[in-house]
């Protein structure tokens, strides 16, 4: 699978563009903007994108109104076509979001069930009670997602639901060439819609990529053959900021030798989760981190661990924000243009080396040394070894462990390291060593 070697950058786009909080109504080409990041997104190493929600909405993506149109903040489809078509010219894959447990109050059919109730051809297309009444005084009952009542749930049981979501996925495949699909709130999707989603997607594309968005539980449920690829690794996203914050690598440690280890019961050995460090629903990993000096080590942290590295529009200069309740804005911002400084230049060297190493991205886990300010494991493959080193400390650590021989060469830097007699890992480092296998 492609997916498995690559690096994805996620663009939030409303935010991203500048578009208004709330649908105007007024057609504006912003989407083109993206284009005009090519040559940065490319500089730091990634060779996928994921667009959050794009299409019409009420107002922040997840609201779906219309699954065929772009967003009119954004522009037409026409010009979400013309920037797929520059980014696979420049081989940057395209991944969507696919909103498909619930829509907005303003989506076509909802509408058509406010107006002729009991009438309206599409009422199963959701899970109403029309005895009942709504938050909005509807006069009926309708569930939603989690409690918010302005994202009306889809009945994924309903034939022509299933039918109306495929026919709009081969509408993305045929106009804008989309090569994946990240599954909003996969961990509440329909398991028989997802089966059959997966055999729908394979058959457009022999490579199509799905990956689910999931909070916790045991990722297998839905990262197996007949569902998804991918799943979105909360569980090590906590760990790695934590670990961090607490001067406690055990915590990082221990969740990847429960998730890629070396024994029988690993969980998700020979899967490949999206690790990221921050994401549209979170905080800014540069404000999460109490130390400054950490935010390149996370990093490092992220590109060589199992998995397939996810960068979020942004943070790759370190830029802060903060969740706040009832408003993700701080986390979703417009950037004049793109920032090139030293974080953006260690992250692009360490994009590069995990797109170039087939140990990082194939290789299985060993732990070698690890206590509370230091980490260092390997990565092995068929064809090499990479040795991953990270300090956290102020002060240099000499390190010792098996398999120390000879030399080898730091895929960030370039510069040979020689193994004998220990390795001195200078403060706040990390390095990624190559050598045969």
């Amino acid at each position: 699978m492609w997916a498995d070697e690559s690096v994805f950058y996620q663009i939030y786009p409303l935010g991203f563009c500048g578009a208004p909080e709330q649908n105007d109504g007024l057609v504006v080409p912003r989407i083109a903007k993206v284009a005009e990041w090519i040559p940065h997104i490319l500089q730091t190493g990634a060779n996928a994108i994921y667009f959050s929600p794009l299409f019409d909405s009420d107002s922040h993506g997840y609201d779906t109104r219309d699954y065929r149109r772009l967003d009119c903040r954004l522009g037409t489809n026409p010009d979400f076509a013309k920037v797929c078509r520059q980014l696979h010219e420049n081989k940057i894959k395209v991944v969507l979001d696919g909103v498909f447990n619930h829509v907005g109050r303003g989506f076509w059919a909802f509408q058509d069930v406010l107006q002729n109730r009991e009438g309206s051809p599409y009422k199963d297309w959701f899970h109403i009670n029309f005895s009942g009444n709504s938050n909005y005084n509807d006069g009926l009952w309708y569930e939603g997602w989690e409690g918010h009542y302005e994202l009306v749930k889809l009945n994924l049981r309903n034939e022509e639901v299933i039918a109306h979501l495929f026919d709009c996925i081969r509408g993305w495949v045929e106009e804008f060439d989309i090569d994946g699909l990240r599954l909003d709130v996969a961990y509440m999707l329909d398991r028989d819609f997802l089966r059959r989603l997966h055999d729908f997607c394979q058959g457009l594309k022999p490579d199509f990529f799905l990956v689910g968005e999931m909070l916790h539980g045991d990722y297998n449920q839905l990262v197996n053959d007949q569902m998804l690829h991918s799943a979105t690794n909360y569980e090590c996203y906590k760990g790695l900021y934590s670990s961090f914050n607490s001067m406690n690598m055990f915590e990082i440690g221990h969740s990847l030798l429960r998730q890629f280890g070396p024994e029988n019961w690993t969980l998700y050995k020979g899967k490949h989760l999206l690790n990221f460090v921050d994401n549209h629903d979170v905080t800014r990993v540069a404000s999460i981190l109490t130390n400054p000096e950490h935010l390149p080590l996370i990093y490092g942290i992220l590109f060589a661990m199992p998995g397939i590295p996810c960068i979020y529009y942004g943070s790759e200069w370190g830029t802060e924000g903060v969740k706040q309740q009832g408003s993700d804005a701080n986390l979703r911002p417009c950037f004049d243009g793109p920032i090139f400084n030293d974080l953006t230049q260690q992250i692009a060297a360490m994009a590069q080396a995990h797109r170039d190493s087939s140990a990082l991205c194939y290789g299985d886990y060993t732990s070698l040394v690890l206590t509370n300010r230091q980490i260092i494991f390997q990565r092995r493959c068929d064809t090499e070894r990479v040795i991953v080193a990270v300090n956290a400390d102020s002060q240099p650590y000499v390190a010792h462990f098996d398999a120390q021989s000879g030399q080898g060469k730091d895929l960030i830097t370039g510069q040979l390291h020689d193994f004998g007699g220990g390795s001195t890992l200078p403060p706040y480092s990390v390095s990624y060593w190559q050598t045969e296998r």
